[in-house]
């Protein structure tokens, strides 16, 4: 189980704009920055989707902090 407080941070660096959402441009950014990844923005998006339990195509803390959780 992660820690709750780190999670908070490791989101807010994602969520880029802090319109507490991580969007597929923001997690490719990340992606690029934290681990070298190469990957496209419909690739992110894709992963985001198989996260995203609302399915408004984003992330929310909550969703963030379930998928860590899991």
């Amino acid at each position: 189980m992660a820690d709750i407080e780190e999670a908070r941070k490791q989101f807010q660096r994602i969520d880029a704009d802090g319109d507490g959402v991580i969007t597929a441009a923001e997690f490719k950014h990340a992606l690029a920055q934290e681990g070298d990844w190469n990957v496209t923005e419909t690739v992110a998006a894709a992963i985001i989707k198989t996260r995203d339990l609302n399915g408004d195509k984003v992330l929310s803390f909550d969703e963030f902090w379930a998928y860590l959780n899991k």
